[in-house]
């Protein structure tokens, strides 16, 4: 399988959309969890639509560590964008598992762990992840600019 980098890049924009808007309609349910799983995934997938512009996202619930090895590739005008971009995808990429399993050690289901601070905190790193890609995507030129 050969990277259409550009299609790739469309595609996981699409897709991190598409679960920001979830979270935005689970925050309004008061669905928590909900939230707190579809924005880990809009995280997700804005750092992966970045990395898709240099190469092939790997399948890790946190892309930091590949997003981290692009900033000597990117003009010096995206990298503090970048390092934010990845500082959100570290740091919600536990609420993959919390958000499925919930922590199973200590007999915690996810509806157990979320409340609505934490998932208004979730929605706006995912929001923030959404501004932080597509200014370093428009920069890059992968995408036009607003």
């Amino acid at each position: 399988m050969s990277l259409n980098p550009l299609s790739e890049v469309r595609y996981r924009l699409r897709l991190a959309s598409e679960h920001l808007e979830r979270a935005e309609r689970a925050y309004e349910l008061c669905d928590w969890v909900a939230v707190a799983s579809s924005a880990q995934l809009a995280v997700e997938n804005f750092a992966k639509a970045v990395i898709a512009v240099f190469e092939t996202p790997t399948w890790s619930h946190d892309p930091s560590n590949q997003l981290l090895r692009l900033l000597d590739k990117v003009p010096s005008s995206v990298g503090s964008c970048l390092a934010e971009l990845a500082a959100l995808a570290t740091e919600v990429a536990p609420e993959h598992g919390r958000a499925s399993y919930g922590e199973p050690s200590r007999g915690l289901t996810p509806t157990d762990i979320y409340r609505r601070e934490h998932a208004e905190d979730l929605l706006n790193k995912a929001k923030r992840a959404e501004a932080q890609a597509k200014e370093v995507l428009q920069k890059l030129g992968a995408m036009p600019a607003n």
